[in-house]
């Protein structure tokens, strides 16, 4: 049986640490992704506090390869956990109103985290991603995804309209 290339586990603070084959103990490691928003399940760096790349998990599939196939589930869950602290990207499901068609504009939305509201400082701020998917940047860099704009209601795409 392989020996795993490390392991990961939660420091006495709740943060990640990584063991390696050697023994080395790696503390307060990030996970980050490659391609957060284009390929999100390949590629994934695990970091440590001062920015050096200490692990590299080509995907989900390889991750039981480098850590163990017996650790695999347990690893996965703390690198999710980890991103999920890490990553705020709410996705919008529904434009309910927005103050004006020129910038600066106040946007009233429905997302997967629940209805907010926040400021399109201009046009620029709505990036295209792909064929059908948006990426909304509000005045303070909270950025907003719509994975696919052919999903929102005829009202939604209307409004959106006016900025694209």
């Amino acid at each position: 049986m392989k020996t795993p290339e490390f392991q990961l586990s939660r420091n006495a603070f709740g943060r990640l640490a990584l063991t390696t084959r050697d023994g080395h103990v790696y503390e307060n490691i990030v996970p980050v992704r490659a391609f957060p928003i284009s390929a999100p399940e390949a590629g994934l760096a695990l970091v440590d506090d001062e920015g050096h790349e200490r692990a590299w998990i080509d995907s989900w599939e390889a991750l039981a390869t480098v850590v163990g196939s017996e650790n695999s589930d347990k690893a996965r869950a703390l690198i999710e956990a980890a991103l999920t602290e890490r990553e705020f990207m709410p996705s919008i499901l529904q434009l309910h109103q927005v103050s004006t068609f020129a910038t600066p504009s106040t946007w009233q939305v429905s997302t997967d985290r629940g209805e907010t509201s926040f400021v399109l400082k201009g046009e620029e701020d709505i990036r295209l991603l792909g064929a059908s998917s948006l990426l909304v940047t509000d005045r303070d860099g909270v950025q907003y995804r719509i994975p696919d704009i052919t999903a929102l209601d005829k009202f939604s795409r209307r409004l959106l309209d006016r900025f694209l």
